[in-house]
């Protein structure tokens, strides 16, 4: 069954949950250090469902690596790729912070620990930490109002042999974009910080270890339900422009809170993904606009000729 269809029958919305004001995808303007100095580079997306997060960072276009053969890979190149950031996690709202618990990252420790305290006007959330170490402004991104979905992956099993293996992750559909992870199916050991860059440059020519380290996928795609979603920024270099995931063999099961997938792979292997619903919404707004008070309207209007003088959507 194709998702879209298995929506119209089954939605479900949880009774608990962060604010609506914190749903879709939110792409970081910027971040501001204690020590005066401030990024507005680094591609940093965060797509939120109800109950969990989707995490993905990368540097600039030109210094993201291209896709190529694991053996073939300079030590440069896995350095690089050694401190993409992709993660997803279970958000936990106490109606003041924002904490995150579960965490699945492709980096080998946790790079960011401090909660959230969370601000929201028009389509700019604040964000900061609790140490004041750094403050990040987010953007909400345009969207037709569309779907939520939020799927966790629990399960893997390979059709042709039988095995099954845990394999965390998780699926967030918000209108016109989308967000894929896929987690290791086996824990690597960190014996330290940055573990993963050092793993990945003493590994340099190895293929087989390469391929385990970074079996780890966090996938942004813009798209619709419909005609699918194509991805634009990945960890994985190879799936850029590739979709992100067929919307096809979906089932639901028999409890109603859970979902199967039936997918075939490039490699002729026969899988089957079993997901918990997080939600399964057919129409969320996603609204640009926050509410304020008649008295702040009032002002605002009154104000206009030089409030609004050089105004502009940003994104």
């Amino acid at each position: 069954m194709h998702l879209a269809e298995l929506l119209q029958h089954h939605q479900y919305r949880p009774d608990d949950g962060v604010p609506d004001w914190m749903l879709g995808y939110f792409k970081r303007r910027s971040i501001s250090f204690a020590n005066g100095d401030t990024d507005t580079r680094t591609h940093v997306c965060w797509l939120q469902s109800r109950n969990f997060t989707i995490d993905l960072r990368l540097p600039v276009d030109a210094e993201q690596v291209a896709a190529k053969a694991w053996r073939d890979y300079s030590a440069a190149e896995l350095r690089a790729m050694g401190n993409y950031e992709g993660w997803v996690a279970d958000s936990v709202w106490d109606g003041e912070t924002l904490s995150w618990q579960n965490e699945k990252a492709l980096q080998l420790h946790g790079r960011w620990q401090e909660p959230a305290y969370l601000k929201r006007v028009g389509n700019c959330m604040m964000e900061f930490c609790p140490s004041n170490v750094y403050v990040e402004d987010w953007r909400l991104q345009p969207s037709q109002p569309g779907p939520l979905i939020g799927l966790r992956l629990l399960q893997e099993t390979n059709l042709s042999t039988g095995e099954q293996y845990s394999r965390d992750g998780g699926l967030i559909i918000c209108g016109d974009y989308a967000a894929l992870v896929l987690a290791r199916p086996e824990a690597i050991f960190a014996e330290s910080d940055n573990a993963l860059r050092a793993k990945a440059e003493q590994a340099v020519g190895d293929a087989a270890a390469l391929a385990q380290l970074f079996n780890f996928e966090t996938s942004v795609a813009s798209g619709s339900l419909a005609q699918g979603y194509t991805v634009e920024l990945s960890t994985c270099p190879e799936r850029q422009g590739q979709t992100l995931l067929s919307l096809d063999g979906f089932s639901m099961t028999a409890n109603g809170r859970a979902l199967t997938q039936r997918i075939a792979q490039q490699d002729g292997r026969d899988i089957e993904r079993r997901f918990v619903i997080d939600t399964l919404e057919v129409s969320c707004a996603f609204p640009q606009f926050t509410q304020t008070s008649a008295q702040a309207n009032q002002w605002f209007e009154r104000e206009r000729e030089t409030l609004c003088r050089y105004t502009q959507p940003c994104y």
